[in-house]
């Protein structure tokens, strides 16, 4: 979502919430009871906005920034959301799977569930070789709310299952995502965290 903030040139207020601090969490539960990130609080509206997808798109109606991140064609639009989705649930979930294993205990391991996710990673990595074989962003020359997607997705999935030199289209992707100055700065911001990242 932060990407999507800073390629739009949104304002707003950061808020860290530390899930370890019961007074913290209860106040990120009282916003939204799931307790998953990110979720936007529009005081303005006085609106609680969960999910980065729908964060991202209800931006996009009331707070239009600079970038315009879903297009108004509606076809156009339809497949964007399509990639964000493919993105976030063929990338981004196996990807969490593997990382919440190996910070399991030895004895509570999943292994058949990491081979499952292995499996989704190399089709999915099949599918967006091909896509990319003639596209610069997930939708072609526009930069959208599926590349927004993508980038997180897969800079942390090569980390758990690398490319490999069979998806160059992949791996080139994944340069310019984090060429660009808005996905370059999330990752400055990060740094700090990436050594909570278990190695495999």
């Amino acid at each position: 979502m932060l990407l999507a903030l800073y390629e739009s040139e949104t304002a707003f207020a950061p808020r860290q919430i530390d899930l370890a601090q019961a007074d913290e969490r209860a106040e990120l539960e009282r916003l939204w009871p799931v307790a998953k990130f990110p979720v936007l609080r529009d005081d303005a509206r006085n609106q609680v906005i969960p999910e980065s997808t729908i964060i991202i798109e209800y931006l996009a109606l009331h707070y239009p920034g600079k970038a315009r991140l879903v297009p108004a064609e509606p076809d156009q639009a339809r497949e964007t959301r399509l990639r964000d989705r493919f993105y976030d649930l063929y990338v981004h979930e196996p990807m969490q799977r593997v990382v919440a294993d190996r910070l399991r205990a030895a004895e509570q391991r999943d292994p058949l569930g990491v081979q499952q996710a292995h499996e989704k990673f190399e089709l999915s990595y099949r599918m967006i070789e091909a896509e990319m074989a003639t596209r610069t962003w997930a939708m072609g020359d526009i930069f959208t709310l599926a590349d927004c997607a993508a980038a997180p997705a897969l800079y942390y999935a090569n980390r758990v299952h690398p490319f490999g030199t069979n998806h160059g289209n992949v791996a080139r992707y994944l340069e310019r995502l984090m060429a660009r100055p808005s996905f370059a700065r999330v990752l400055r911001e990060a740094e700090p965290y990436f050594k909570f990242f278990p190695a495999g």
